[in-house]
């Protein structure tokens, strides 16, 4: 009967273990939550400039998958390009994103915070054509960023490669497609594919995806190395093929007529405008009056301006609403015919067959002044995507359109974030991480608890075992 005899001290012993852990996991609940690292990026885009702000546990500082959105901003106007001539409104523009992300980030945390501006196709136009108020422009911008409290990492123009590649790894990190972080605690290769990413934007489009063939041109090749793996990206940057530079392209081609030279010796031509024309792609009936600067102020139609040239001139633009002749004029924006490479996009580029899945960044304008554009877009996008990079009906279906994943908007921020601050590691993170110290207490009380239940199980049934043989003595 001495078995019996320690059944209530040591049931005592297990309550009370498990009792010290149910007083501990409350007191652990009621920690504050960890710090969150803050960092901002500010993408200075053709059109439009945006504002995002991320963050992320401080004491992850070098993990993956846990960098999300925590607010975003869109500054009103246009990017910081169309203040060629008044740099200082370029600066003055951010004011209000700025005054958001002193509100949305702590203000402990403000000195800690970086930030970066990157400029893309808008700024990469405007240095082409004037270096000098490109300089200007992005002086007034640093100025103004470094008026606010945070840390100012720089102000810089991306290259195309970079834009494109940085939307890749946006894309990729954000689908968990490069590592996971699993519910016990240790960063795991998922073991999915990683998709390829499209951008249509202002003034340039991206195709960016991982290729096994050979890029033939160096210019389009990138090596990463993430998580112990090496992707060969396929990336190339199409400037003057956005939205807004092919609208302008299309109404210079439209416009243009050329007319004999007066001067009977001279082979060369003289280049005169209509004061009306037609576009098919305009809806029927749909009138509009453009100045010829609003089409020829731009590296993009600048080899067709008119000689003499009236930039305050207009011409009316008359709506027809004819889709074969809007698709036969926007198919001469490209050109398939020559191709140095085993096979090309378009322009003699190298691209290799687009294969996988693909997201393209969604963008859809509220302005009520781009709904007589929306055919156009269509028509460009459908030869972009079919005669430009060579998507057929059985690849087109694995193109998905999205704006965000999850909260986080796509694009190439993100990636450029991450890749300036360190926060995508280059080297296995898989055994970096360990449990929480709560998930390890609450295993510990579930553990303490099955014993107790086995040991009161067990010294149960021996009792009952040694009443047994008593009863039968």
């Amino acid at each position: 009967m001495q078995s019996c005899g320690i059944v209530a001290p040591v049931a005592l012993l297990l309550l009370g273990i498990v009792g010290i852990l149910l007083l501990v996991i409350p007191t652990l609940d009621m920690k504050e939550q960890p710090e969150f690292s803050y960092g901002i990026v500010l993408d200075a885009g053709s059109s439009h400039t945006a504002m995002y702000v991320y963050k992320w546990p401080s004491d992850k500082q070098n993990g993956t998958g846990i960098v999300t959105q925590h607010s975003e901003c869109h500054v009103d106007g246009g990017g910081i390009s169309s203040y060629a001539g008044t740099p200082d409104g370029a600066g003055a523009s951010l004011e209000t994103c700025m005054k958001q992300a002193v509100r949305d980030i702590p203000k402990y945390r403000h000195h800690l915070t970086p930030i970066y501006l990157g400029a893309t196709a808008g700024m990469r136009l405007l240095n082409m054509t004037s270096p000098s108020e490109s300089d200007k422009i992005l002086q007034y911008v640093k100025d103004k960023i470094r008026s606010y409290p945070f840390s100012f990492r720089g102000a810089a123009i991306l290259t195309g490669q970079e834009e494109g590649t940085y939307g890749w790894v946006t894309v990729n990190y954000l689908l968990e497609n490069f590592i996971k972080y699993d519910f016990v605690g240790r960063w795991l290769s998922p073991g999915k594919k990683t998709v390829g990413a499209l951008d249509f934007g202002g003034a340039s489009t991206q195709i960016s995806f991982v290729t096994e063939d050979a890029v033939e041109d160096k210019k389009n090749k990138m090596i990463l190395r993430l998580y112990s793996r090496n992707y060969t990206l396929y990336t190339q940057s199409f400037l003057c093929y956005g939205r807004d530079q092919m609208l302008r392209r299309l109404l210079a081609f439209l416009m243009k007529v050329l007319v004999p030279s007066s001067l009977p010796s001279s082979p060369m031509q003289s280049q005169e405008y209509r004061s009306s024309i037609f576009h098919p792609c305009y809806p029927a009936g749909h009138n509009v009056s453009i100045t010829l600067d609003k089409v020829f102020e731009s590296p993009c139609t600048l080899k067709e301006k008119p000689n003499p040239y009236n930039p305050h001139a207009a011409v009316i633009v008359m709506g027809t609403g004819h889709y074969q002749h809007c698709l036969g004029n926007v198919s001469s924006i490209f050109s398939f015919s020559s191709c140095s490479f085993s096979k090309c996009s378009f322009d003699g580029v190298f691209q290799p067959k687009a294969t996988g899945s693909f997201m393209m960044l969604k963008k859809a304008p509220d302005q009520e002044k781009r709904l007589q554009d929306y055919c156009t877009a269509s028509v460009f996008l459908q030869v972009l995507m079919v005669r430009g990079y060579g998507f057929d009906e059985f690849s087109f279906p694995q193109v998905s359109f999205q704006r965000k994943v999850g909260d986080t908007s796509i694009g190439w921020a993100l990636g450029y974030m991450l890749s300036l601050s360190s926060l995508l590691p280059g080297e296995s993170v898989a055994l970096r991480k360990a449990l929480r110290p709560e998930a390890w207490v609450c295993l510990l009380f579930i553990f303490a608890l099955l014993l107790l239940i086995m040991v009161m199980y067990l010294l149960s049934q021996t009792c009952r075992r040694k009443k047994g043989s008593s009863n039968v003595i």
